[in-house]
């Protein structure tokens, strides 16, 4: 009965993801969505506004021959900063689903504000990349080495092998998880001991749609017509809420034995995306290690999971995401006071391969994680909205970025 409850919970998440993304076919570039003719206009326009009003800016988007666009589906990034200060933060973005969209800023500092408006991708683009992402799981090649004695044994692994083949199958059955590889001749299953990665040549994009994800398609700025935004501090006292050197990917440990403090850091089950072996002795599911946890007032669960994720199709992140949950709701029930804080992944740089690892899908899948833990007492890093307030453009953000997610961390927990 709770197996096919949770069949029946991913599949209406998967359903809702369906339902956000338009089904758009295109012959002609000139159809698609062009930042260049879309225009900008601000909703409640003054000559000046007080920290912590909001700003509301309305979009109306356009394809490249001046025809206003009749559907929604464009992937937006908005964000207000000063350079003068150093400042930055994300707009919340509302999609009316006819062409038209609303963006929503909150004015956190005095003095002049700018205003970025990106069109990350057109509506176009997200179609085409929702649709290959549906259509397999071979846009990475997983290599397995096994030992056999004193030599190793490479042998190819993944969540679908050609059933024909002897396989070693490396199942969870009560979380329905599965990973195979292929067995060598002679060699136990047992055996197996390191994992790579590596991008195969696969594309499920037509040639002009792989040209919408690349320069100069790809994060085109939407003209601001506008000066600067002027804001002063006021008289009245205003309330406002902000957005809410070892080997890689081996276990890390830091213990301060004054302070009475152990750390551990754990990578999760697969899917892990790298050209170097990494072993897979150490290797579980997030779920399992939780179910592991004792809990009490004086423990902290950090969870975070969502880049490895991208390339492949997303009912995997989906179910992992809907296992994890599960598993936080047995932790805070045998130990209601153990904190548990999710972080969400962070936006990277545009210059790679966007039908693998774009941000499209990490938004996708920041938006089921949201839906998944909404009901739980878990607290939540909003990296990917930091991220945006910062203009990070790496995988790995700057130090100071990640300093800044440490310290809302410890606002949870302290």
């Amino acid at each position: 009965m709770e197996w096919s409850k949770k069949e029946k919970e991913i599949e209406n998440i998967l359903q809702e993801l369906d339902e956000m993304i338009p089904n758009i076919t295109f012959r002609d570039i000139k159809t698609v969505t062009s930042a260049k003719n879309s225009q900008a206009t601000i909703v409640n326009r003054q000559d000046t506004y007080c920290v912590g009003d909001h700003l509301a800016v309305r979009l109306d988007l356009y394809d490249h021959v001046g025809k206003r666009k009749e559907h929604g589906g464009d992937f937006l990034r908005a964000r207000i900063y000063s350079q003068n200060l150093e400042a930055g933060a994300s707009g919340l973005v509302q999609d009316h689903r006819n062409g038209t969209y609303l963006v929503d800023f909150t004015l956190f500092w005095e003095g002049n504000v700018s205003i970025s408006l990106l069109l990350i991708h057109p509506s176009e683009a997200v179609s085409a990349l929702w649709r290959a992402r549906k259509k397999g799981y071979d846009k990475i090649a997983f290599t397995g080495k096994f030992l056999n004695g004193t030599s190793a044994v490479n042998t190819e692994c993944g969540f679908k092998l050609n059933r024909k083949q002897e396989l070693c199958a490396y199942l969870d059955e009560r979380d329905q998880e599965a990973f195979y590889c292929v067995k060598p001749k002679n060699v136990p299953c047992e055996a197996f001991v390191q994992l790579k990665t590596h991008n195969t040549p696969i594309s499920y994009l037509t040639g002009m749609e792989q040209s919408l994800l690349r320069r100069p398609n790809l994060g085109v700025e939407i003209p601001w017509p506008f000066k600067d935004i002027h804001v002063v501090p006021c008289n009245a006292l205003r309330y406002f809420d902000t957005h809410p050197d070892a080997p890689a990917f081996n276990t890390r440990v830091a213990v301060d034995l004054e302070r009475n403090t152990f750390i551990q850091w754990k990578k999760h089950g697969h899917p892990i995306v790298t050209l170097a072996f990494y072993s897979v002795k150490d290797l579980d599911y997030i779920a399992r290690e939780i179910d592991r946890v004792a809990g009490d007032s004086d423990t902290a669960v950090i969870l975070a999971l969502g880049q490895h994720f991208r390339p492949f199709p997303i009912d995997i992140f989906v179910r992992r995401a809907v296992n994890i949950r599960n598993a936080v709701e047995r932790l805070l029930l045998r130990s209601p006071d153990t904190k548990v804080i999710v972080k969400a992944e962070n936006i990277r740089e545009m210059r790679g391969d966007m039908e693998r690892f774009g941000d499209f899908h990490g938004y996708m899948q920041k938006l089921a994680m949201q839906r998944i833990f909404r009901s739980l007492k878990v607290g939540m890093i909003d990296a990917w909205d930091m991220t945006v307030a910062y203009n990070t453009d790496n995988v790995h953000p700057p130090e100071d970025v990640v300093w800044n997610q440490i310290v809302m961390f410890l606002t949870y927990f302290c």
